[in-house]
Parts: structure tokens; sequence; C-alpha cells
């Protein structure tokens, strides 16, 4: 166990001995996560995803839906110990602090979403599609331009990705973001997230989810954070 733990970097290692120390676990997600850190044991990134993917079963047995792959079950059930490399140590914890953010939202499908949507970066540099990508092109494009324009759009994307184009600030350093296709959003009033943002926008990859009650999740790809938003062009 000591050989495994080391692999781990100093941030992971923390978040996983406080949920391997709890007492016990109550709630589906918090299982889901100490899962998720049981996968950190894995030395290769395409066997660590589908370990992430596994994990999340807890919650998709609360909510009614069907178990995760055999195989994927298998490797949360005995993940299989090896060496990370540098260059991946850091992607996963950013995954892993953003797993964790969307425990501000309440446990449910919007939860399992934001759960899936983290990983997005790890799918990017292991050239896999986006799970965000709409089958129809044509369709999909028609729809994205729609996206958090209206509540309840007619099989309207659950989620878009994309580039920031440009960003800024107002004066209680809420921010407003024009994406690279066009669409502006603006973060709400009251959400107690302020972003940190300080490199050229086009460094920034986006993945917006919908949230509960026609609300929309936004969140920076390698930088952590769940802000609220809402589409204003």
């Amino acid at each position: 166990m000591a050989g495994t733990r080391a692999q781990f970097s100093a941030c992971s290692l923390a978040l996983y001995t406080l949920l391997a120390s709890a007492p016990a676990i109550a709630r589906p997600q918090d299982e889901v996560m100490s899962l998720a850190f049981k996968c950190g044991a894995v030395g290769d990134l395409r066997t660590w995803l589908d370990c992430y993917y596994g994990a999340a079963q807890p919650m998709r047995s609360a909510i009614g839906l069907s178990p995760v792959p055999p195989a994927q079950s298998r490797l949360v059930t005995l993940p299989p110990a090896g060496t990370v490399p540098p260059e991946d140590a850091e992607i996963r914890d950013n995954v892993l602090k953003s797993a964790l953010d969307c425990n501000r939202i309440p446990a449910g499908r919007d939860w399992l979403d934001c759960f899936y949507a983290a990983p997005e970066p790890v799918r990017l540099r292991l050239g896999l599609a986006s799970q965000f990508k709409p089958p129809a092109k044509r369709e999909a494009t028609m729809l994205a331009s729609q996206f958090g324009l209206t509540s309840k759009p007619l099989r309207a994307p659950d989620a878009i990705s994309a580039r920031m184009a440009s960003y800024e600030f107002n004066k209680n350093h809420l921010f407003t973001v024009t994406l690279d296709n066009g669409q502006v959003w603006q973060q709400i009033e009251g959400d107690d997230l302020l972003a940190n943002w300080s490199r050229s926008p086009r460094n920034y990859s986006i993945v917006i989810t919908r949230g509960l009650f026609g609300s929309y999740n936004f969140r920076v790809q390698k930088n952590g954070g769940l802000f609220r938003v809402r589409r204003v062009r």
C-alpha cells in the first residue's frame, strides 16, 4: 500500500486519505469519489479513465441507471498498480478537483453529468471524442446555437464545448465570456466562486452543462471550479 500511495501527487493523496478515513460513506457521491481516488494506483492514463468512469456505479445505482460496463467495474474493484508519468499527474489532479466541485450540485443526474464532464481534458489528451458531441453534426450545430436561450429546447444538447474568444470582469469580479462560437455567457449574481484567469482567452477551453431548474454550469478545463452562468447572447 505504501508503494501505491507514493505514486499519488500530494494533492490526490491528501484528498484520498481524507475520504478513506471517513467512518462511513452515507452518500452515493461520496462513495463515487472514494472509488475515483482508488483509481490513482493505475499507471496508464487510458486505463485510469476507464477506472474513473467505473467509479460512477454507486450514483448510477442510486438513480436507477444501468450498471457500468463489467470491464470498468473490475478496474474499480482491483485497480492495477503502475507508475504514473509526471505529465499525467497534474491532469488527473485537475479532473479530481473538478469532480469534487460537483458537490455544489445536489446528488442525482445533474451531479453525475458533472462528474462525467470533469475528465474531458483527459479525453482530449488521449484523442478521444468528446462525450458531449452529438452524432448528427448539422443538427448539433443548429441546436448548439440555441443552447441556453430557451428553457426547454427540443432535443437540445445537454452540454457544449468551446474556447474563449474574450472575457471581462465587472466591479464585483463576475465575468462575461464570449466564446469562439459567438455565444456570450455571464456569471450570475450571487455565485460565490470567483474566477482567477490571467492568460489569453484562447488558452481556456470550457464546457457548459445543464443544471437544475433551467440553470447552467460553466467549467474551465484544467482550471477547476464550477460557475453558475446564464446566456445573454
